[in-house]
């Protein structure tokens, strides 16, 4: 069933010049999703996008995860095959992610802001956006939704999924939770379960959001702009490396401040001081506050052994083809990380990406990602 996006969600990609996704209703009030937490929801709503089709008996299926602050627009239609999305490069003819021979879809996740249910939305019970009182959610209830619409879309098996970082704990979680309908996995930059380093450096970010004066107790009538672009500063500041910042930056001045040579006159300000504030105020723009906590809580709760036994026992479960691919300088999910999960897979593989970019590499470098996917690709056919 169809239904519209929430208002929000429709402002924010408005704004971004994006068209409105597919959306489907994939639980209603009579099966509502019964949360990880225990509290049900429903309606739930989730905003997606398919590339190709489908074949006839329902396998030919890529399963695209984004990050955390992500859309659906894994590679964007309208004005030609494949304008530009945020992983545009490793799509088209010729490409990993051809839509002549799979079936692709990228769903937002439960939780966020661009049409799938989320704290944004309207809580039924209130006629107003759910705010903070959206309930807590996990990765494995972001799963779930996602299966329900593949349900929904007539997918029988998963031929891959794959993501980084936020979008390779949920490709984890597929691979544990629905064994039997994915045939290989690819994860990139992510984590077997959330680091005490990266908890603290999202409440470093959540105490932003909520120490902002218009933050309201999560009640806000317009984004608390100060917070949530603060906490945007932090995040960006564990996505890149040291040397990223230094060579792109180099303590230059910025372009605007015309009395940068003198520091006697006014105030100083470095270039790398207002790529941040941009970055900041680009999120401001386009996402929501409440679905930063929100989601930045289920990252932190983010652990694949929960209730399921020691880290070995669980990922000799992951019997598919499994590619695991690091950064040398990702600060936020170190490659040792995805080395140790690689060595404990029965069929791991590990890959990586060299870069000077930190965590964000892995949506920057294309051609890497490119060769890296292309050769883990041909070996599933070739054993296949």
């Amino acid at each position: 069933m169809a239904t519209a996006v929430c208002d929000f969600a429709g402002r924010s990609l408005a704004l971004r010049g994006l068209p409105i996704p597919h959306v489907a209703r994939v639980y209603d009030e009579s099966t509502p999703l019964h949360l990880e937490s225990g509290e049900t929801l429903a309606p739930v709503d989730v905003a997606y996008h398919t590339y190709g089709r489908l074949n006839a008996d329902g396998s030919n299926a890529v399963l695209v995860c984004h990050a955390m602050t992500g859309d659906a627009y894994v590679a964007r239609p309208g004005g030609g095959e494949f304008p530009a999305g945020w992983w545009q490069d490793l799509f088209g003819p010729g490409a990993p992610l051809d839509a002549r021979r799979y079936f692709i879809i990228c769903s937002n996740i439960l939780g966020s802001c661009y049409g799938t249910t989320g704290p944004s939305s309207t809580n039924p019970l209130t006629g107003r956006p759910f705010g903070p009182d959206f309930p807590t959610i996990s990765i494995r209830d972001i799963v779930r939704v996602q299966k329900a619409l593949l349900d929904q879309l007539g997918v029988k098996q998963l031929a891959l999924a794959i993501g980084g970082s936020l979008g390779g704990m949920q490709v984890l979680e597929w691979a544990l939770l629905f064994p039997e309908r994915v045939g290989a996995i690819a994860t990139i930059a992510t984590a077997v379960r959330h680091s005490d380093w990266a908890i603290g450096l999202n409440e470093a970010a959540r105490v932003a959001i909520t120490s902002d004066p218009e933050w309201l107790g999560g009640r806000y009538h317009r984004q608390p702009k100060r917070g949530l672009a603060l906490a945007r500063m932090v995040a960006m500041l564990s996505y890149r490396h040291y040397d990223s910042y230094n060579q792109n930056f180099d303590r230059s001045a910025d372009a605007g401040d015309k009395n940068f040579d003198d520091p006697f006159e006014g105030q100083r300000r470095f270039a790398v001081e207002s790529y941040l504030r941009y970055q900041g105020q680009k999120l401001v723009n386009r996402f929501d506050a409440n679905c930063y906590l929100t989601i930045s809580r289920a990252m932190d709760a983010h652990d694949i052994t929960r209730g399921r036994g020691s880290l070995a026992d669980v990922l000799q479960r992951i019997q598919v083809p499994s590619l695991c691919v690091g950064i040398n300088s990702d600060l936020l999910y170190p490659d040792a990380d995805q080395r140790q999960m690689a060595a404990m897979m029965p069929q791991g593989r590990y890959d990586q990406i060299t870069s000077i970019h930190g965590h964000d590499a892995f949506l920057i470098e294309f051609d890497q990602m490119q060769r890296i996917l292309g050769r883990f690709l041909d070996d599933l056919d070739a054993a296949a």
